[in-house]
């Protein structure tokens, strides 16, 4: 994630001297009455996508989070009622122990044994379902950012933009006209393709 970030800010900076070379380089030189396109400097045409609102409202974002809180939620619960009946044998144990009602020290011994290994399995269990929440998470992301960038480039055959800057908060943009904002467009044009 860093290094997108950074890549991203490098290609930002990258851009803002491209235009200040151009638009030095053309002050004098502009005297035609075409006007230039909002967002572009002699063809340079830049926009941003404001991703955290994108997220927010992109109903593929929003479907895979509501299946991964399930997902999740469900883990925990399964989780929960395991480590329930692992405290519920412990006690039992603790109480027979303290009782004498086991036959002997070795029953006692296997007995202990027993529920230090239901322990081993559960952290196990735990430690795997867990992983398996996070490969998925990753999954999803992968997806979603697949399913942004597809759109894009799509998007992009008609629109022609030099650059698509990414904003998440006040991260990399700090500030734009926002009349290069094409978040809405975007938005709208990936859940009319998620709807279909």
């Amino acid at each position: 994630m860093k290094k997108m970030k950074n890549l991203i800010m490098g290609l930002a900076a990258l851009c803002c001297v491209m235009m200040f070379a151009q638009c030095a380089g053309n002050q004098n030189s502009q005297t035609t009455s075409e006007p230039v396109a909002q967002g572009s400097v002699s063809g340079f045409k830049v926009a941003y996508v404001e991703i955290d609102s994108l997220l927010s409202k992109y109903n593929f974002c929003i479907d895979l989070n509501e299946a991964m809180v399930k997902k999740s939620e469900n883990v925990r619960l399964q989780l929960n009622q395991k480590a329930q009946d692992l405290q519920k044998q412990q006690n039992e144990f603790q109480t027979k122990l303290q009782n004498n009602a086991f036959l002997s020290e070795e029953r006692a011994r296997q007995e202990y044994n027993r529920i230090n290994k239901l322990s081993e399995d559960l952290q196990t269990l735990s430690d795997k379902l867990q992983s398996e929440l996070a490969a998925e998470s990753e999954k999803n992301n992968l997806q979603l950012s697949d399913s942004i960038k597809n759109f894009l480039k799509e998007y992009n055959k008609t629109k022609g933009f030099s650059l698509i800057i990414s904003n998440t908060g006040m991260d990399n943009l700090l500030l734009a006209d926002e009349a290069l904002n094409i978040t809405q467009e975007v938005l709208d044009g990936l859940n009319a393709r998620y709807s279909k």
